[in-house]
């Protein structure tokens, strides 16, 4: 049987910024370094490659549950031209990356191959 997953399981969320080449890696500079003075945020490292489940480069912003409602409506607003790929911490990255995912702008085929649960 399948646990079932509520809010209280989120401990935090990641706010993905997609772009494709050096005006974009900018232009994610711009907007992470707007939403951290206005946020509690951390911002990650401004990959130029693709890393990890995602399809084109990308930079992390990670923050807190309570401020959810805070940082997605500015980044909505904010994003400028960026494509935004938001998804829950709740320890279950499979579930994380698949379930409750939200998109700001175009959606991407994420290659979640490695998040799937072992079938031991």
């Amino acid at each position: 049987m399948t646990a079932i997953l509520t809010d209280q399981n989120i401990k935090a969320f990641h706010a993905h910024l997609y772009y494709s080449d050096a005006a974009g890696v900018e232009m994610a500079k711009e907007v992470a370094e707007q939403a951290a003075e206005l946020f509690e945020i951390r911002v990650g490292r401004f990959h130029q490659k693709p890393v990890g489940p995602h399809p084109v480069w990308s930079c992390q912003l990670s923050f807190a549950a309570e401020t959810f409602g805070k940082i997605i409506p500015w980044l909505m607003l904010n994003r400028q031209s960026l494509d935004v790929f938001v998804h829950p911490l709740t320890g279950n990255e499979y579930v994380d990356h698949t379930q409750g995912v939200s998109w700001l702008g175009k959606s991407y085929e994420l290659d979640v191959s490695q998040f799937m649960p072992s079938s031991e």
